[in-house]
């Protein structure tokens, strides 16, 4: 066979709202050479819920319009441009077949470009921010390797910041790409409160740009509240299954009282007064939803929530999945649900809202302590139970107020809230540390003796890294150094296995190395920064 004489380079440019290919032919040859160059294009506008569900949607037929071809959704909008125009163009339900006849002389070459432009409502769309305006951290000096680490984990959490299109000097955390590459509430708390040893940038956009989107009235549709912080923000919405989630959903029990938490911890941290005071009314609104009956509709004293009447979260605490609360038995619990965390997240919130009250001059602050301590008799009274290993705080009370037994990572995230005395926090910490919790990877979210228990599961006996370092935070507060660091040390030794970067969570199977969730966002922001907790600590 002869030497190959034409040459196709194809390179491709993707930018946050464009898609460009660049098709190069060069004749090597010595004769000229024609040639008919095709493409074929379409797209099904599939949103990324559709994609992760594996749902089929059908091709979406493009339109001619202004010299461009358009597929036009509910909620987006896609546009190609090419240069040169096409010699023939042929439309159809599945797409467009574009033809490019192409003379090619020696020598000779041959460009086509092709741009595709995804466009948007400015008003739900959250961009990426390439060319920050100051550093959002600081890293300490550390030894090489911690160093190394550390660096790594922040360079993903900067490729996942976004900017508020309302105010793009503030930037928050997208939780995960790929299928969480926007604004949830509860993620972007987290993960700014877990990089607090490392500045306050970014616990300042990520206030401000929750505080404009916190709920102003009632909606049952999206379960917006007044003073309600919301779940998450995207475009259009979302179907998961029966789960539909419309574009802005509220439906989270504890993202109101983690923002309450965030705005004290970051003006303890060095937020600027004025950036705090500028938040209080915020802060008010967030304290009138969670000391109200919107968050409490039984009355009973404690932070509740039934499951949204409109298709959207069943379970609406950090373990979202559908089947995420479970008793010992495997059986489902049945809501309304108290989930054992928010209740220290609410105690957490409301002491520390009444020391933002007391310093910012707000009269509020008596009342709040008040709630609380109501709060921490009626957790006390509920909640405990006992199994073989020792006592230990049930997960949630289910529907009829019955504790819902069965070990789990939950507990850990009452330690350092004011909750517990300093007994119970003892037995929370020692049954935190019992095999069947506790691994060489980190932390289970669920006992190992319980009959929901798979360690590759979501929610029910997976190791998630931000859990893990939400528990090495709560033990170091309650004096338990030496377990929080081995529980840290956990944490860099599962990292090891993912080139330094952990995934959003991962199985531990009996003494084998840690195996990652098939379907994990990579990079994910709250196991990004759980490696600042993992990092400081070990």
């Amino acid at each position: 066979a002869g030497d190959p004489t034409i040459m196709a380079e194809r390179r491709r440019a993707v930018s946050p709202a464009t898609l460009a290919e660049h098709l190069r032919l060069t004749n090597f040859g010595t004769t000229t050479a024609n040639l008919t160059v095709w493409a074929q294009v379409g797209t099904d506008l599939a949103g990324i819920d559709a994609v992760r569900s594996g749902r089929l949607v059908p091709p979406v037929p493009p339109a001619r319009h202004d010299g461009e071809l358009r597929w036009e959704g509910d909620h987006i909008t896609v546009s190609l441009r090419c240069s040169p125009d096409p010699d023939t163009a042929g439309t159809g339900a599945a797409g467009a077949e574009l033809g490019w006849h192409v003379t090619l002389p020696p020598g000779g070459s041959f460009l086509i470009d092709l741009a595709a432009r995804c466009t948007q409502p400015r008003s739900a769309t959250f961009t990426q921010t390439a060319a920050p305006p100051g550093p959002l951290w600081t890293i300490p000096d550390l030894p090489a390797d911690r160093h190394d680490l550390l660096a790594a984990n922040l360079a993903d959490l900067e490729a996942l910041l976004l900017a508020d299109p309302d105010e793009p000097a503030d930037r928050f955390a997208a939780a995960g790409a790929p299928w969480y590459l926007t604004l949830f509430g509860r993620d972007a708390l987290w993960t700014a409160w877990l990089l607090l040893p490392l500045g306050t940038g970014l616990a300042a956009g990520t206030l401000r740009a929750l505080a404009r989107r916190q709920g102003d009235r009632h909606d049952p549709e999206t379960e917006q509240a007044p003073g309600k912080i919301l779940h998450e923000a995207r475009s259009g919405p979302a179907h998961y299954g029966d789960l539909r989630l419309p574009p802005v959903y509220y439906g989270t029990i504890d993202a109101t009282a983690l923002w309450v938490r965030l705005l004290h911890d970051a003006w303890r941290a060095g937020l600027p007064e004025a950036e705090v005071a500028a938040l209080l009314p915020n802060l008010v609104a967030a304290l009138g939803w969670l000391t109200g009956p919107d968050a409490d509709p039984d009355g009973d004293g404690l932070i509740e929530y039934a499951g949204s009447a409109h298709g959207g979260l069943a379970n609406q605490g950090w373990k979202d999945s559908a089947d995420g609360i479970r008793h010992a038995d495997g059986g489902r619990a049945r809501p309304p649900l108290a989930l054992c965390e928010v209740q220290g997240y609410a105690h957490a919130a409301a002491v520390r809202a009444a020391a933002l009250a007391e310093a910012f001059g707000l009269p509020d602050g008596p009342g709040w302590l008040d709630w609380a301590a109501r709060l921490r008799d009626r957790f006390r009274a509920s909640f405990w139970l006992r199994d073989e290993v020792g006592p230990y705080p049930a997960i949630a009370l289910d529907a009829a107020k019955r504790p819902v037994s069965g070990a789990s990572s939950n507990m850990a995230h009452l330690l350092g809230t004011g909750l517990l005395d300093p007994r119970e926090a003892a037995r929370v910490a020692d049954r935190l540390a019992a095999p069947d919790l506790t691994t060489r990877f980190g932390l289970r979210t669920l006992t190992t003796t319980s009959a929901a228990y798979n360690p590759l599961s979501y929610h029910c006996g997976s190791v998630w890294p931000h859990d893990t370092a939400i528990a090495v935070a709560g033990l170091l507060a309650e004096g338990r150094a030496e377990q929080a660091t081995s529980l840290a040390e956990g944490l860099l030794r599962a990292a090891a296995h993912f080139d330094g970067r952990p995934p959003e969570l991962y199985g531990v199977l009996d003494d084998g190395p840690p195996v990652r969730y098939p379907s994990a966002c990579h990079p994910q922001a709250w196991a990004a920064a759980a490696m600042v907790a993992a990092v400081l600590v070990s």
